[in-house]
């Protein structure tokens, strides 16, 4: 019983002081007492998470980091194994070599065809020459055969010659249109066999981009905070396997009444002072407030319930002077943010001294 007793009464002791300790944190820096022109609010530090997914299914080989890790922009954090897109970039390339065969086929016999034409365009003209031979020796004949210079006989023999070397002319011309088609018929070969061609090189580049893709790097620099999957899991395309923290785009997001959030503008100097460090306050500034009231009562017909309307502020933490503390920048830490609601308030006397580069 003594005992027993005696252990309520450490509790009891116990709950006392954490009441008092309780009643102490609340009225640290009671809100009653804050300048006119100084606001508060609690908040968490946050920073801009970006996850780093497969863009295509496939089986992850690989991961080059671990949770913690910082990481700079464009490292190589992990493969995507790659076997099936190998094999259809060496069968677009294969196909890519068969056009390029066929463009230079048809090539060749377009100059076949040309050689052809200009063969034919020769003889053409020597059938000519003969036709025109023959035009002159029938009128001759034909003239002495009327005279009785010449027998009928000759004279109709060089008619007959006269129109053989017509046919032979128009014999020869229609070569040469044929020869015409033959040419513009290896042409369209050709231009078929370049879109071949330049269709096979687009396949080489997509499936080359996808064997890009399959490498995962850091589009920022940053942390990597979580391992989504592992080494060996097969995972989807868009699944996300890392999950990155930008270290240089840190922030606190707190909430303000209207009455205040009404005042802030844009740019505003803020203090941030962490429950993890006490002793500093960060310097930050206004990025963002809401234009939306977050928590709405049913009514807001009476100030009292005007009261109630909380707005979203986000107070960004410069670049330059996380640069200078990425092993301390954390994220999900409580603390208090105080804000200037016009430029010449007056910091409170309480907030302790601003962090040193």
């Amino acid at each position: 019983m003594s005992l027993s007793s005696g252990f309520l009464k450490q509790l009891a002791v116990a709950g006392c002081l954490l009441v008092v300790l309780a009643m102490l944190l609340q009225n640290y820096w009671p809100a009653d007492k804050l300048p006119p022109d100084i606001a508060s609010g609690n908040g968490r530090v946050e920073a801009t998470e970006i996850a780093i997914a497969a863009k295509n299914a496939g089986r992850i080989r690989e991961l080059l980091v671990n949770e913690g890790d910082y990481v700079s922009a464009e490292q190589v954090l992990g493969y995507i194994d790659s076997e099936a897109l190998n094999a259809q970039l060496q069968q677009a390339e294969a196909q890519q070599r068969q056009s390029l065969n066929a463009v230079s086929s048809a090539y060749s016999q377009l100059a076949q065809r040309q050689s052809e034409k200009a063969a034919l365009v020769a003889v053409l003209a020597q059938r000519e020459a003969e036709l025109a031979a023959a035009v002159s020796r029938s009128r001759r004949t034909s003239s002495l055969a009327q005279t009785g210079a010449a027998s009928k006989q000759a004279a109709d023999d060089d008619l007959a010659q006269l129109k053989s070397a017509q046919a032979a002319v128009a014999a020869a011309q229609a070569q040469i249109d044929a020869a015409t088609a033959g040419i513009a018929a290896a042409e369209a070969q050709i231009l078929s066999a370049q879109s071949a061609t330049e269709a096979a090189e687009a396949t080489v580049s997509r499936v080359k981009v996808e064997l890009q893709d399959n490498i995962l790097k850091a589009p920022r620099a940053g942390r990597i905070q979580y391992r989504v999957a592992q080494p060996g899991e097969i995972v989807g395309s868009g699944s996300r396997i890392l999950n990155l923290v930008d270290l240089t785009d840190v922030y606190m997001t707190f909430f303000l009444p209207a009455a205040q959030a009404g005042r802030i503008a844009i740019g505003s100097e803020v203090r941030i002072v962490l429950d993890a460090a006490p002793h500093v306050a960060i310097p930050a500034s206004i990025s963002y407030v809401a234009d939306v009231a977050q928590f709405t009562p049913k009514t807001v017909e009476t100030a009292s319930e005007r009261e109630k309307l909380m707005f979203r502020v986000k107070a960004q933490l410069p670049p330059a002077l996380l640069q200078q503390h990425l092993a301390q920048v954390k994220t999900g830490l409580p603390g208090v943010a105080w804000v200037k609601l016009s430029a010449d308030a007056a910091w409170p006397a309480q907030l302790p001294p601003l962090v040193s580069p």
